[in-house]
């Protein structure tokens, strides 16, 4: 059972819980509001990268306190959805008997790039921007079921 009653729990899951999935619970703790309980994992965790944390902060969310996790860690507790957000957690990815729904979004690993501090940066903003069109479009969508679910005869 969910420690906050009445909100949808989110797990993002990708393999280090360094980058994408660290942006994406960032995105969905600011744009869900109250209505979300989020967390983040990784299926190999190392440590936040600092690339993720200057570009979120660029756009005005601080992910400077949150740290990388082990999905094990998070294994047995129940999420409404598991969202992978790199192809190798969704190979990989424990079975979450009690996640509702399991999605997959597929962004290129930042920490990868290679070059100048600015071109780095420039592909960490490029992936910080798709993980937040994902990320409203999943508020936007569960927003809109919220209201139908309201308004329905009981």
């Amino acid at each position: 059972m969910s420690a906050h009653p009445g909100k949808t729990r989110v797990l993002f899951l990708c393999t280090g819980n360094s980058c994408r999935s660290q942006m994406a619970e960032g995105f969905l703790r600011e744009l869900g509001g109250s209505h979300y309980e989020v967390n983040s994992a990784g299926t190999n965790p190392t440590r936040i990268n600092p690339m993720a944390i200057r570009v979120m902060a660029e756009a005005g969310i601080d992910i400077s306190d949150q740290y990388s996790k082990p999905v094990d860690q998070l294994s047995e507790q129940p999420f409404d959805y598991v969202i992978t957000v790199c192809d190798h957690a969704r190979e990989v990815c424990p079975i979450f008997p009690r996640a509702t729904t399991q999605l997959h979004w597929s962004f290129e690993d930042p920490a990868e790039a290679t070059g100048t501090e600015e071109y780095r940066l420039t592909v960490f903003r490029g992936v910080r921007n798709k993980i937040a069109e994902s990320v409203r479009s999943l508020v936007e969508a569960y927003d809109g079921e919220r209201r139908s679910d309201a308004g329905a005869p009981r």
